[in-house]
Formats: structure tokens, sequence, C-alpha cells
């Protein structure tokens, strides 16, 4: 099985989206669990590798499971905030800050769009 984590960055009743060029989709910051590395520290590092934001923890929000190329992946989202300022990085070239409502529309997929409404802030 792939693990991987990511953050639900809510500041302001919004909520960070990033598009990855490579795939043309808006999603959640996300990536792969190190060798060793717990979840919670990989969400934390991948949010800030891909956004710039170094973030406060805060509830485990769910999880998103699907296959890539034939294997299993999971995803394990946490509620984050940041006082910092977003940017996009070399594995994104856009972040944007979304109302929930507008996140459950520009999202690409389903099981983040279930996993921002869950956060209804």
């Amino acid at each position: 099985m792939i693990r991987a984590a990511g953050g639900i960055v809510v500041r302001e009743g919004r909520v960070l989206l990033i598009h990855r060029e490579r795939y043309d989709d808006w999603s959640l910051p996300k990536g792969h669990v190190e060798s060793g590395e717990s979840w919670e520290d990989a969400a934390l590092r991948e949010v800030w590798e891909e956004t710039g934001l170094r973030c406060e923890l805060g509830a485990y929000v769910g999880a998103s499971n699907y296959e890539v190329r034939g294997e299993s992946k999971e995803v394990r989202y946490w509620l984050m905030s940041s006082d910092d300022e977003a940017g996009a990085s070399n594995e994104v070239d856009a972040v944007r800050w979304v109302s929930i409502d507008d996140a459950r529309n520009v999202l690409s997929y389903a099981g983040e769009r279930d996993l921002v409404a869950r956060v209804g802030v």
C-alpha cells in the first residue's frame, strides 16, 4: 500500500488548494510518507514543501483511498493552520484560497471534496 498524508489548511473560513500542472488538477496539498516518518510529520512536511507554509497540526479529518497504477493508496488528512503566506513550489504551479463551498466545486477529486465538506468552517 502507498501511504501519503496531507493537510486541509484553513484560514478565515477559506481552504488552501494547490494546482499541479503535471496532472492539471486542483487538490489538497499532500505527498508520500517517507520511511520512518509518522503520518502527522509527513502531512506537515508535504504541506510545507508544496506551499511554503509552516503549519500547526489540528484534528485528524479522515482518509481518502484509491488505486494508483493497480496499487492501493491511502491518504490521511489533518486540519492545519498557518499565518505564513502560501506560494507555489517546484511541484505546484499555483495556490488558491477558496471558500469551503467553492472548494467543493474546484477540487478535482470526490474524496477530497468529501473531506473538505467535513471541515465545514
